[in-house]
Order: structure tokens, then sequence, then C-alpha cells
């Protein structure tokens, strides 16, 4: 089995608003894929389907390579986080716990305990959930959505409105729950710059389409330092760029040349062209994050 979770063209309409348009991606195990969008875009509601929270309009998806639709069995090896935490406010850890492993058919206090020691929670008493900060109940939710020994993880947006403390607590759990139990993780989020530390895959989901998706490494290449130039004529261009002895280089969209060595000889670069009757009609020296990156894709200025 190569994938642990595989969609294909899901899609949810909800009377003439398409919350998901055909989105197809596909999740190995020991992944972080990190689903990035404005808020609207249509995560939640994809994390929603694949959660079994809300049925396709059209489409389908595989859980560790079975039919979402055949068996429910499946849903077991799935633990999710999708908005808020569903707690009870006058129980304390242990007894919201308890209620989820009572669920999922757990009857293990022993496991529960160990579950809350790995979200750093194992010390806290009885001090009620209402008494918890938020990034104490998000650590909680996760370690509810551990009962029942998950391989994939569904997470929503799991760092919105904590503190930076908060972030870099959740952020490391999240981290650890990959390295040390092996769980795939699909995990949601507009906060970009957190997410860039932990993720391993994207994928840019916008007005409800998937936009483009790649891995860190082709990230981290997309966003190095780089002239961007745009010449008259493409086709001649990379000729003149070739015979200057430059080869790590990439033509975008048959119109932009991306040159990731030499950043110092750009004047040299638009001479050797204009030599060769060739305009440059734009250059400039580009060095993004993935926040920039995330913005070009999509057109905005305001992501969140």
């Amino acid at each position: 089995m190569e994938y642990l979770l595989e969609t294909e063209n899901i899609t949810k309409r909800y009377g003439p608003i398409v919350a998901v348009d055909h989105v197809s991606i596909r999740l190995k195990q020991g992944e972080i894929y990190g689903l990035i969008g404005r808020n609207g875009a249509g995560k939640t509601t994809l994390l929603k389907m694949l959660a079994g929270l809300a049925k396709p309009t059209e489409g389908s998806f595989t859980l560790f390579g079975e039919s979402a639709e055949k068996t429910s069995r499946m849903r077991d090896r799935v633990g999710v986080l999708i908005e808020t935490p569903g707690l009870y406010p006058n129980l304390n850890a242990m007894g919201n716990m308890r209620i989820m492993a009572m669920i999922v058919g757990e009857n293990d206090d022993l496991y529960l305990q160990e579950l809350l020691e790995d979200v750093g929670l194992g010390g806290i008493g009885n001090r009620k959930v209402k008494a918890f900060s938020m990034g104490m109940k998000q650590r909680l939710g996760i370690a509810m959505s551990l009962v029942g020994h998950p391989d994939i993880l569904l997470l929503d947006e799991p760092i919105n409105g904590l503190d930076p403390q908060g972030i870099v607590e959740v952020r490391e759990l999240i981290s650890r729950l990959n390295k040390e139990r092996n769980i795939t993780i699909l995990i949601s989020s507009h906060i970009l710059e957190e997410l860039s530390k932990i993720v391993t895959r994207y994928g840019i989901i916008h007005n409800g389409r998937i936009i483009d998706q790649f891995s860190q490494a082709e990230l981290l290449r997309r966003c190095q330092e780089r002239i961007e130039i745009r010449p008259s004529d493409t086709t001649k261009a990379v000729t003149v760029i070739e015979k200057m002895g430059i080869s790590d280089f990439k033509v975008v969209d048959n119109s932009v040349i991306q040159i990731f060595e030499r950043l110092e000889d750009s004047g040299e670069i638009v001479l050797e062209l204009a030599k060769n009757d060739i305009k440059t009609l734009n250059i400039s020296i580009k060095n993004e994050n993935l926040e920039d990156y995330f913005l070009h894709v999509t057109g905005g200025a305001n992501y969140r």
C-alpha cells in the first residue's frame, strides 16, 4: 500500500457554494502534510469529509487502501481534532480522556495517563478543564485524538489562537508524535512560518481547489535567492545564458528565467542579452519565504 490516505476529485457543495472543488491529495506513511489556505479556502470542510463528519457531494477517497464508503473500521485508525476540542469543562483531563476511551472501546487508565504525559499534561492533578489555558486545551484535544492508537491524525488549525509559548509547545508535540510514534499527520493552518518548521509536504488550497503541491525540498528550491529575468525572447535568452557558462537556471511559464548562481552578475547578464538583441523587460533579485510564496501563487496580500 503506497498511500495511507488518498482523495480523488473529492468535492463538497452547499447549495450553489462549492466549498471543496475536485481535490486530489495523497499521504504516504510518516509524512506531515501541511494544508495551507486562507480562512474559508476549504481546509476545514475537506478535513470534515476525511473524518466522516461530512459526506462528499462527489469524488471519493480511501483510507489505508480501503474505500471510506465501504468500511467504518478504518475510522478507528484516524485521530481527529477539527476546530476547537470538544471538552467537558467541569471535568479534569483524565475525566475527558475516559469519556473518549469509552467511545473507542479503551479501558486502560495507565495508557490514558501515558498519553497525558506525552502531551505535557501528566502533572496537572484534578484541575478542571475550564481553568486550562488555550494551549493546554489544544494539547488535551490532541491527547484525546490519540486514544484509539491512530495511524493518521487530522488536525485543523491546532495552533490558531495560541500565544507564542503555546504555539511552540504544540508544534514540538506534533513533531514528536510524527517521529516517535510514526503517526502520519494532515495539518491545516494559515500560520505559515510555524507550519514550515515541521511539514514535509505542502498543499495550497485556494477557493476550494488545490493549486499547488510540493515537498519541503522543493519549497527551499523555489524560495532560495535567485535572479528572475523576463526577456523579450526566452528561447534565445536561454542560449545566451548557457554560453555564459550558467547552468543552474530554470524557465518558468515560458516567460521568466530563474537563475540560481552568479547572483552578483545580473548586470553582465543584461548586457550580454542586449548584445544579442534580446531586451530585458524586467529583472530582480528574489528571496521568498513560505508566506511570500503563498501570496505569490494565490495572488493576494491578505490571507487571513
